[in-house]
């Protein structure tokens, strides 16, 4: 299966590409095409946290379930809108927890968190595309496999990655990281559903900046611009 891949996660996950799972995932996608459904995001930001985030650059995780299944949302990075679309719910509680835990943050005016990915944060969906107004819709189709697989390579090769788990769907992925490697940050999810219950003054930001310092790696710039 010929993907386009960063080269330094191709080198880590290429032969995925090749396994019965995955083959079946791709007749997945081209059937749900066939058949006339609108899928997000387009094929070429599928895999744009990847693409943004090189494996040898990587030093955050921040794992995400499911792309925003509306028109124009979803391009490839968890919690990630593109600019021109409203900001959703659970980014605009991540941007108020920002003002409170990074000293000079300011909300920025739009949701496109390329910046963040660029500096070696992997935006990182359980399930990489999803069927147009409906979440979940593609949860059981392989993507599972393959993402977790991602998570395992990471707490395998790499050291001192910080992996920011909010929620129970995240802290569940838990088990396939090894802790004496690496840092785990754990809250409630940012939703309006969660947020109240202790997403808000759990200072992941601050937290996972003071790590990367202390591993003598370069802080995150969370302003988005």
């Amino acid at each position: 299966m010929a993907v386009e891949l960063e080269p330094s996660w191709l080198r880590v996950l290429g032969s995925e590409f090749d396994k019965p799972y995955m083959i079946e995932l791709k007749k997945f996608l081209k059937d749900e095409k066939q058949a006339g459904q609108v899928v997000y995001p387009k094929g070429g930001d599928i895999f744009n946290a990847f693409n943004k985030t090189p494996f040898d650059d990587l030093k955050v995780v921040i794992l995400g379930q499911d792309p925003y299944h509306g028109e124009g949302q979803a391009h490839g990075l968890s919690f990630s809108v593109q600019k021109g679309i409203a900001i959703p719910p659970s980014l605009r509680n991540i941007y108020k927890e920002l003002l409170t835990d990074i000293p000079g943050f300011s909300i920025p005016g739009h949701g496109n968190l390329t910046e963040w990915a660029e500096q070696g944060v992997l935006l990182l969906n359980a399930t990489l595309t999803v069927r147009a107004g409906q979440p979940n819709s593609h949860q059981k189709f392989g993507w599972g496999t393959f993402t977790d697989t991602v998570i395992r390579k990471i707490s395998e090769e790499k050291k001192g990655i910080v992996f920011i788990l909010w929620g129970a769907f995240a802290q569940a992925k838990a088990e396939l990281i090894d802790k004496t490697k690496h840092h785990i940050i754990s809250s409630p999810h940012p939703s309006p559903f969660s947020a109240d219950r202790g997403f808000f003054g759990s200072k992941a930001f601050s937290k996972t900046n003071e790590i990367l310092v202390g591993e003598g790696k370069k802080a995150i710039d969370w302003q988005i611009h």
